[in-house]
């Protein structure tokens, strides 16, 4: 089986039994399954949730998100081989470490297949919870163009480019589009202030005005206990973005969990420990490919600047990547899985037939 056999790129194509429109993200598609379909698991599984509670099936796939645009590469390649059995197997480490330090729960309540998640649905706090240790990034760029306040936080004077912070700072930004919020600008992923959320907390979904110290704690105490394991396989927890959401358990109490993937390269910076002692960076995420993208082509402002985005679509669509730079992703990937969950990522010759047969056989939810 060749190489593009092996990614699997196109994941909203799947005869998973649904009554509704699949929805395809950049790199996850989720199919909601029937009224019918969703009772019956929560009994046969025994499921944690309301007895009428929807669930979902969540497909990843490898498909590779960068600077808005999903990138293909030479000889047909649609994605990263390796790259979703990776993220699935660093989050799933993630949660179950979670769980063993009695953190709150995630939307995922169980795994058919690495390619897949069965998940509740959750009303999602509409913000991106970001964790900084260093300053690097976006915060570095604005640090270089005179800011000394980022999402509110004022920043000491004369910090150098990656260089880890006093404190550990959350700085969040929106989640989609928000409308009629003031001093929030109405786009996607911009900065905001802890203000803006106190003043406007029901409009980012919160239940309640005391939830907002809530997810701020569970966001401290995610991020250290990666950093914490993360640290003693020699890898440094740089920045991560979090999400949150609500859901209600089987009694009907509603409780605040974490949703979406948590920790992996594609959420966070992750460095090699030992060449950041010694004056070098090593990325182990997706931020690598980043840096690639910028260096590939002559115009970087193109990837940087959203008044730019039709050109960076076209870019991205009409330029097939070297195989080299995403085979090196690949090993990115698998490499930062294998030391974080102490075992290797074993490729599938065929993953949508293996989804296919699990969710048939062991789940009834093919025809």
């Amino acid at each position: 089986m060749s190489l593009s056999d092996q990614v699997l790129a196109v994941n909203d194509d799947l005869p998973i039994r649904t009554d509704k429109p699949v929805h395809s993200g950049k790199v996850r598609s989720v199919y909601w399954l029937t009224e019918e379909d969703s009772r019956r698991l929560i009994k046969e599984k025994g499921y944690n949730v309301a007895s009428d509670a929807p669930l979902a099936i969540m497909v990843i796939s490898d498909r590779i998100s960068a600077f808005d645009c999903i990138w293909h590469g030479e000889g047909g390649l649609k994605g990263i081989p390796g790259k979703g059995a990776a993220l699935n197997a660093i989050s799933n480490h993630w949660f179950q470490l979670f769980k063993d330090n009695d953190l709150a729960d995630s939307h995922i309540l169980d795994i058919p297949h690495p390619f897949v998640w069965i998940v509740q649905k959750a009303k999602p706090v509409m913000i991106e919870a970001i964790c900084r240790q260093y300053i690097t990034g976006s915060m570095w760029r604005a640090y270089t163009n005179g800011e000394r306040e980022f999402c509110g936080i004022q920043i000491p004077e004369r910090l150098e480019k990656d260089e880890q912070l006093p404190e550990l700072l959350l700085t969040p930004s929106t989640k989609g589009v928000l409308k009629g919020i003031e001093g929030v600008p109405e786009v996607d992923d911009v900065n905001i202030t802890r203000k803006n959320i106190e003043d406007n907390y029901a409009k980012f979904n919160f239940s309640c005005e005391e939830d907002i110290a809530l997810y701020e704690k569970l966001l401290k105490e995610g991020f250290a206990v990666i950093s914490k394991a993360l640290n003693k396989v020699d890898q440094i927890f740089v920045d991560t973005k979090f999400e949150f959401g609500y859901v209600n358990d089987a009694q009907g109490n509603e409780k605040l969990i974490y949703m979406d993937e948590v920790g992996t390269p594609d959420s966070s910076r992750i460095w090699d420990k030992e060449a950041y002692r010694s004056g070098h960076i090593i990325e182990n995420s997706k931020e690598g490919f980043r840096q690639f993208l910028l260096n590939h082509f002559p115009d970087p402002d193109i990837l940087l600047n959203k008044n730019r985005m039709d050109e960076r679509f076209s870019l991205a669509e009409e330029n097939a990547l070297p195989l080299e730079a995403m085979m090196d992703l690949s090993k990115t990937y698998l490499d930062i899985a294998a030391k974080i969950t102490g075992a290797p990522i074993t490729l599938s010759d065929n993953p949508k037939a293996e989804i296919i047969k699990v969710l048939k056989d062991e789940y009834q939810l093919v025809d």
